[in-house]
């Protein structure tokens, strides 16, 4: 808990008050049961009205006192509570956006979600127990043994013995508790996987008719869940019966004694009330020890959140000196993901791409084309080697000012909900309308928006369903282009223009953008005719480099792919 307490930033004096009234609501439960026994072994055994009446009054005033101290503390247990898990959800999605692809790769994105939600829920929920619980029941629980030692040492003498034995009862179904609650957090991500890839892909599944399978699917996360969720809380709940039976044969006991007349009916009464709290208290206390055990598993899952060290990060000393003229040489002995096995994903890549010169990068599919680019913008770092942009290695670049300079657009179009006018603003969040009107007209995408009812301030889905493939791609191109990069990167993002619409985006990209280095990764040969520099890429290491003539001439990879695509079927 001492790693989470800071996270009370900003609560700490509700998580202070919330406690001190959690004392005043004990105290005023705690008196009620000694001023009844006075009013039956005082007032009513000697008739006296006005000492019932007194005591009442005094037991009014501790009541209206129990109920403020009660509400106040569920009132600020609640305000810390709820604020710590806004600090910890924050301070979590802040550590997420430092990750690398490689340090996200590491958790799965059900994952991620189950640990930002349900697991922080989790521990919101311990925070309340902790302010609230793990004050109350020490407190009754003492409270209630010194007033039965008052009132009936013999009393108090019975409830001593039962507390060896519930001790062991709270232990032992702890030590069982805890990893079926790990077990339950684990199979809760299970579920969110099952889910997020069935709803994703609800077009997939449809179009090949397998809902049936999903179904079973889901059924059997569902029941695994189920089945481990009813095994954790069995044993839970099983603790309150066996206090209840340990609670009910003590009151029989104190009933045997006092029913030999030694003691009298009020106290008698109040010590059955006070073991009652006593006992209700170490149930109480034993829950609160049982959340700490599935608390337990879901700070694990957090910690492993917040301790992951990105892999990605900025030198010291870094340069925050902007990208101007767009050199990019590579200079790539070999790269390897974190996790990978075998040969490396690249290797031996040597080029260099002068400023405003345009690159086609084309080689079959799982070639490393995309992840050759990536190294630009620092999504992976090169394991030998550098990349070198402007002449400075990109590891020594400030990352924001590195991608500030480096406008991508991925292979898979990513639009947020909102406005179209706000998704442009990704590239530039000051950017005037002038300059996103001219982004979308270089885009080729300026003439559809405004003939849309609410121009740029159309709406925009989540993942922008109500667009198709095409307007999505050139939305995403609009993005990139706002910020006016000195790189602009085209990751396999005009697959779905047809042939006109990419001519024109290309023509456009020329006359605009001309001192922009721009990187394209095709399919199509006839994408590269008009390139500056074409790429070939083979089993992850560029295979040939020249113009699209040059490489007609003398690269077979290259000839291939062209003869592949040049082959007509016969009528």
């Amino acid at each position: 808990m001492k790693k989470l307490m800071k996270y009370l930033k900003g609560n700490w004096v509700y998580a202070i008050l919330a406690p001190i009234f959690i004392m005043v609501d004990s105290l005023g439960m705690i008196v009620q049961p000694y001023f009844i026994s006075k009013i039956i072994d005082v007032g009513i055994a000697n008739k006296d009205v006005p000492y019932i009446i007194r005591t009442g009054i005094f037991m009014a005033i501790f009541a209206i006192l129990s109920m403020l101290g009660g509400y106040l503390a569920m009132f600020f247990s609640s305000r810390a509570a709820f604020g710590f898990g806004a600090n910890l959800r924050q301070d979590m999605i802040n550590k997420i956006q430092e990750f690398s692809f490689s340090n996200i790769n590491k958790f799965s994105t059900s994952s991620l979600i189950t640990r930002l939600t349900n697991d922080v829920e989790v521990l919101v929920q311990i925070v309340q127990v902790l302010l609230r619980m793990l004050i109350r029941s020490p407190f009754m629980l003492i409270s209630g043994v010194f007033m039965m030692l008052t009132m009936s040492p013999k009393i108090s003498l019975i409830f001593l013995l039962l507390i060896p034995v519930l001790a062991i009862l709270m232990i032992v179904v702890i030590k069982k508790a805890f990893p079926l609650f790990r077990k339950v957090q684990t199979r809760i991500d299970k579920v969110n996987s099952v889910i997020r890839e069935n709803l994703l892909g609800s077009r997939v599944v449809k179009s090949f008719v397998r809902e049936d399978f999903e179904n079973k699917r889901f059924d059997k996360a569902n029941n695994d869940l189920k089945e481990i969720t009813i095994k954790g809380n069995v044993l839970m709940v099983t603790l309150m019966p066996t206090v209840m039976l340990i609670m009910n044969l003590a009151v029989a006991a104190v009933l045997a004694i006092g029913g030999s007349g030694l003691i009298e009916v009020g106290t008698i009464s109040a010590s059955i009330t006070y073991m009652s709290m006593t006992l209700m208290s170490l149930v109480m206390l034993s829950m609160v020890f049982m959340n700490f055990s599935r608390a337990k598993a879901s700070y694990d899952r957090i910690t492993e959140v917040l301790d992951e060290k990105p892999d990605i990060k900025d030198k010291e000393n870094a340069s925050f000196e902007e990208i101007k003229q767009g050199l990019v040489e590579y200079d790539v002995e070999k790269f390897d993901f974190a996790d990978s096995e075998g040969e490396s994903i690249l290797r031996n890549i040597h080029f260099t791409a002068k400023p405003g010169q345009s690159i086609a990068i084309i080689g079959s599919t799982g070639t490393g084309k995309s992840t050759l680019v990536n190294l630009m913008p620092r999504f992976y770092d090169v394991t030998k080697g550098s990349v070198k942009i402007d002449g400075k290695d990109v590891r020594d670049y400030d990352l924001k000012v590195l991608r500030h300079g480096i406008g991508m657009v991925l292979q898979e179009n990513r639009l947020f909900s909102g406005t179209i006018e706000e998704n442009i603003r990704w590239g530039k969040k000051d950017a005037t309308m002038e300059e996103i009107k001219h982004a979308c007209k270089v885009a080729q995408i300026d003439d559809y928006i405004e003939a849309l009812p609410d121009g740029y301030q159309s709406h925009v889905e989540q993942r922008g369903t109500n667009f198709s493939g095409g307007q999505k791609q050139r939305l995403a191109i609009a993005r990139a282009l706002v910020k006016k990069p000195k790189i602009l990167i085209l990751d396999d993002s005009v697959s779905a223009l047809d042939a006109t619409t990419e001519n024109n985006l290309r023509a456009a990209l020329n006359e605009e953008f001309k001192d922009t280095t721009i990187f394209y990764i095709v399919q199509k040969i006839s994408s590269c005719k008009t390139m500056d520099k074409v790429l070939v890429m083979d089993d992850g290491t560029i295979v040939g480099e020249g113009t699209h003539e040059e490489l007609l001439k003398n690269n077979k990879v290259y000839q291939e792919i062209n003869n592949s695509q040049q082959e007509v079927m016969p009528e």
